[in-house]
């Protein structure tokens, strides 16, 4: 899994992921890799440029790093999205859980 961050903004992680798909097959790794990103700090945001998939255990994978993310009293956010995955985000109505944005830019300004 390739997963890279930097700090951008006031402290804010941002986790640049470039794989085509978040799916059963290498959710495994992408867990682990957050995990290790994510490990002492509260805020971050995923940028999703280069993802055009998501399956069921990719959502579950995204909703885990938002739930560590907030016991630390933190929060998780995403941008860059395709079409087709924000489409599944609205369907699976993901949206209103996450706070999602267009640009990097804009989300490592919404934690100001």
């Amino acid at each position: 899994m390739e997963l890279s961050g930097r700090i951008e903004g006031t402290d804010v992680l941002v986790i640049e992921m470039r794989e085509d798909n978040l799916d059963a097959s290498n959710v495994r790794a992408f867990r682990d890799a957050m995990q290790s990103l994510m490990h002492e700090r509260t805020r971050f945001v995923l940028d999703m440029a280069g993802v055009k998939f998501v399956d069921s255990s990719g959502l579950g994978a995204l909703l885990s790093c938002l739930r560590q993310a907030n016991a630390s009293k933190g929060d998780f956010r995403l941008c860059e999205m395709s079409r087709t995955v924000r489409a599944l985000f609205e369907l699976m109505r993901m949206h209103r859980v996450f706070s999602i944005h267009e640009t990097r830019a804009e989300a490592v300004a919404s934690f100001m």
